[in-house]
């Protein structure tokens, strides 16, 4: 594949610099940084997004570049871990002199880096990074000024998850499995529980740490307390051990997951995966993105199983050369002011406006799958009454 001889070096095992389509330039190139996890758990997600920004700064690069430059795109990887996140976005900033950054999908993360960023003066956006907390401070209220993303947030995906499941489904006895030191779980959970509580739902959690791989004691206790649907606040690999030792115990409840989805599920859980359901902020069997498939197919000789977190990628790239270009500087503080004021931006999954008071994305209703002989199948978008989609 030609993409190989484009990487401009390799800096270390964890970090690779890539320079796409700069040939040509005489001008010295942008460089935006991008954190991913390429290795571990989570390393799916990270390495489709890496592919989908490089698709991004190729594309802009052939395109011309921007302010008469090329983008350079300099990619580390974070592990899933913050204080890897933490190590990355100082070298980022402080050595490679990045006017902007894409990415994470880890809200951990996202808070370890939030103080960086900020006295750095360079902006971050994160792909499905959902806790709320990533760009408000708790303590003050506050938006944190370089901290966006453009997923939609926990307190909206937990109230598509439990209205959908209450209200489409039926239930009666929510009981919610997550894990009680990850960021996302916690959040996600908590809103699931208010939304229940406000429609007199009974619900009850059930905890795990990061890193078991044993579950049954906790079905087993939700079972028996009379759980008829069961959410789902945790990554991929952990969802899919929950939904095949359920089957293994003979329990088939309502289950749903959020966006720790990943097609890899499917091996680990094998046929007790189907008829589960799922949310995302993105519908990607919409055919908006066969384009993009075919593009990623073509470029890298393969199928992209996780087109969601490629488009999330190439999309943030799109939002960070259309504020270096309206700001007309390629300089941390102006980006930063041109994408809180962006509005009614068009990148390829939906129509972008930043909300001011929250850095969030503000109209991305939620798009709820069933799983069906180990795939996802699109149902219908689904949108709490009443509820603001921020």
């Amino acid at each position: 594949m030609k993409r190989v001889g484009q990487f401009a070096a390799v800096l270390a095992a964890a970090v690779s610099l890539f320079a796409w389509g700069t040939e040509g330039f005489a001008a010295e190139p942008i460089k935006i940084g991008y954190m991913a996890t390429l290795t571990g758990d989570g390393a799916t997600w990270g390495q489709h997004e890496r592919d989908g920004a490089l698709l991004a700064v190729k594309d802009i690069n052939a395109r011309g570049g921007l302010l008469g430059r090329p983008l350079e795109l300099i990619c580390y990887d974070v592990k899933g871990k913050p204080e890897e996140g933490v190590n990355a976005v100082r070298r980022l900033i402080h050595d490679d002199k990045v006017v902007a950054i894409g990415g994470t999908n880890y809200s951990g993360i996202q808070l370890a880096i939030a103080p960086i960023a900020e006295k750095g003066q360079v902006p971050v956006i994160a792909t499905a990074a959902t806790n709320p907390t990533v760009t408000v401070d708790p303590n003050t209220g506050k938006v944190r000024p370089y901290m966006f993303r453009i997923s939609y947030t926990d307190p909206y995906q937990g109230r598509v998850i439990a209205d959908y499941l209450i209200k489409k489904c039926g239930a009666k006895k929510l009981a919610i499995i997550g894990d009680v030191g990850d960021a996302y779980s916690e959040g996600l959970t908590e809103f699931i529980r208010k939304t229940a509580d406000e429609n007199g739902v009974e619900n009850n959690f059930w905890a795990f740490r990061g890193g078991d791989v044993d579950f049954r004691a906790q079905l087993t206790a939700a079972r028996e307390w009379g759980a008829d649907a069961v959410a789902l606040t945790m990554l991929y690999k952990e969802m899919g051990l929950v939904i095949k030792q359920a089957a293994e115990l003979d329990w088939k409840p309502l289950f749903m997951g959020g966006d720790g989805y990943s097609p890899n599920i499917a091996e680990i859980a094998g046929e007790a995966l189907n008829g589960t359901f799922w949310v995302s902020s993105i519908n990607i069997d919409d055919p908006m993105f066969d384009g993009m498939k075919e593009k990623y197919r073509a470029e890298y000789g393969k199928e992209a199983t996780e087109i969601a977190n490629t488009i999330s990628a190439y999309d943030v790239l799109l939002m960070i050369a259309h504020a270096i270009e309206t700001a007309g500087v390629a300089e941390g503080p102006a980006i930063k002011e041109a994408i809180e004021n962006t509005k009614n931006l068009q990148v390829t999954h939906f129509n972008w406006t930043v909300d001011k008071e929250t850095h969030n994305p503000l109209n991305k209703p939620g798009s709820v799958f069933e799983a069906k002989n180990g795939k996802l199948v699109f149902l219908e978008q689904w949108k709490p009454e009443g509820a603001p989609v921020k």
